[in-house]
């Protein structure tokens, strides 16, 4: 197991997630390409001290990026939705600096 840290990497805070975050008791991060469910699981518990009752994860191919002449890709990535059991207290990210 690695650390908690080393998981998670940072949460993705857009129209869709702030939906699902108020709606849905579901919050979404940007992870480890490596990092498996329960890996992701135990650090979203340890980090913010809450119950996890699923992790589902998604994986994105990075995009062509051109400059110029030159061309480049940005890396993959892997974003985990993240949904806390029920009566689990919902916080902000903007608490936690």
């Amino acid at each position: 197991m690695r650390e908690a840290h080393h998981v998670l990497k940072l949460p993705v805070i857009t129209e869709k997630s702030t939906f699902e975050k108020e709606k849905l008791q579901t919050l979404t991060f940007k992870v480890a390409r490596d990092a498996n469910k329960l890996e992701i699981k135990h650090a979203v518990e340890k980090i913010f001290k809450v119950k996890v009752a699923s992790v589902r994860t998604a994986t994105f191919h990075g995009k062509i990026r051109r400059q110029g002449r030159f061309s480049g890709r940005r890396p993959d990535w892997k974003k985990a939705y993240v949904t806390l059991k029920k009566g689990e207290k919902m916080f902000e990210f903007s608490e936690m600096v």
